[in-house]
């Protein structure tokens, strides 16, 4: 009965996969959701199933696209890389070669590769702005360029939850002339026929599924710190300003304004296959269209952030832009050493195992608690890889 749910394609030799899946509705894990793997540039599963509304009123379709919060990140850092790639940018410049505004309140010889390994101390700004200013790139950009470092830049590492996307995005716009969103869609999603949005057209949004509440109560991933017991014990503190500021955070993302923006860090619209056809075409240039070469894939994700981390409270371990595989398991990305992806906030999860070549996607609307690795992705992987 539970198999019934689920639609779409999967390899037979993948079978133990969609058991996994299917039954993750018959439970009640899912409202809606999809799951993606690519390998060798082909892929072998693209599954999907359940609802893409909370009152369970329209279905969940191979097209259906929902938000996917930091999931977004490994795209906006693939357009970086590319341009380190071509010569065009160099990790070790300051990031005001490029941005020169940049260079205020103390941040002149602060080097583009801090900006993607959540070194440059900026996860927030502090004055509280207009809601407005989420959905306007100027606004934010202009409020981080004049910002002060929270802590020293390079001493420690926080993750810049939503102030990721604007300070990769900027040194991408200074140097293509172009915005994050055209520079993905050109670049890499276009050529590969992946449906991941950063910036949704409006004739795109009836696709969209719509996402359920945020789980606020701490999951096992987080040693017990609540963000929102956070934010409440400090308001104008770093973390709550990192998550809440712009207050039109508090929104969500189930409105056209999100939508329509460019919030590089955690407004990405796509689907598991999407998700699965980028990272699968990163890890297996030569199966098709090449987004990076093997060298480039391998500094992005070298080790380059590990420890306690300065805005979660939590251990937590990152490459160029990506997350990397940490010891504990609701920090890894499969067995391989060498994989890398990122997580999305409620469950969203991109990620690319260079030495199995696999490319992997999953994109739910059911919220859960977990900050780094949901349970329901890493039962799928666990699932993924008995099958190798």
């Amino acid at each position: 009965m539970a198999a019934a749910t689920v639609s779409g394609t999967c390899d037979a030799r993948f079978a133990p996969l969609r058991e996994v899946f299917a039954a993750s509705f018959a439970n009640g894990e899912e409202i809606g959701a999809s799951v993606a793997v690519v390998i060798d540039g082909r892929p072998v599963v693209s599954l999907f199933g359940g609802h893409a509304d909370p009152a369970k009123t329209r279905p969940w379709t191979a097209d259906t696209l929902v938000n996917v919060y930091s999931t977004t990140k490994g795209m906006a850092a693939l357009c970086l890389h590319q341009l380190v790639e071509e010569g065009k940018v160099d990790l070790d410049a300051p990031v005001a070669r490029y941005w020169p505004e940049f260079a205020a309140a103390g941040k002149a010889e602060v080097p583009v590769r801090w900006l993607l390994s959540h070194r440059v101390g900026l996860p927030a700004v502090r004055k509280l702005l207009p809601g407005e200013a989420l959905y306007d790139w100027s606004a934010m950009i202009t409020a981080l360029a004049a910002e002060t470092p929270w802590w020293t830049p390079g001493e420690r590492h926080g993750y810049h939850a939503v102030t990721f996307g604007w300070l990769v995005g900027e040194v991408v716009r200074r140097v293509t002339g172009k915005s994050v969103g055209t520079v993905f869609r050109e670049r890499i999603a276009a050529p590969l026929g992946a449906d991941f949005y950063i910036g949704l057209p409006e004739a795109l949004d009836s696709r969209v599924a719509e996402l359920g509440a945020m789980v606020t109560t701490p999951a096992p991933d987080t040693g017990g710190f609540n963000l929102m017991e956070a934010f409440l014990k400090e308001p104008e503190g770093m973390v709550a300003r990192a998550f809440m500021n712009p207050p039109s955070m508090a929104f969500g993302p189930n409105n056209p304004a999100w939508r329509r923006a460019e919030i590089p860090a955690a407004n990405g619209q796509a689907n598991a296959l999407g998700i699965a056809k980028v990272y699968g075409a990163v890890v297996a240039p030569e199966a098709g269209h090449r987004v990076l070469a093997p060298e480039s894939v391998a500094r992005a994700s070298a080790p380059q952030s590990n420890g306690k981390d300065a805005v979660l409270q939590l251990e937590t371990r990152f490459g160029l832009g990506f997350m990397i595989p940490q010891a504990r398991r609701d920090a890894r990305f499969g067995p391989g050493e060498r994989s890398f992806g990122h997580p999305g906030a409620g469950g969203s999860l991109g990620f690319g195992d260079p030495e199995a070549r696999i490319g992997f996607g999953y994109a739910m609307n059911k919220m859960g608690p977990s900050i780094l690795m949901d349970v329901r992705p890493l039962a799928l992987i666990d699932a993924l890889y008995s099958c190798l």
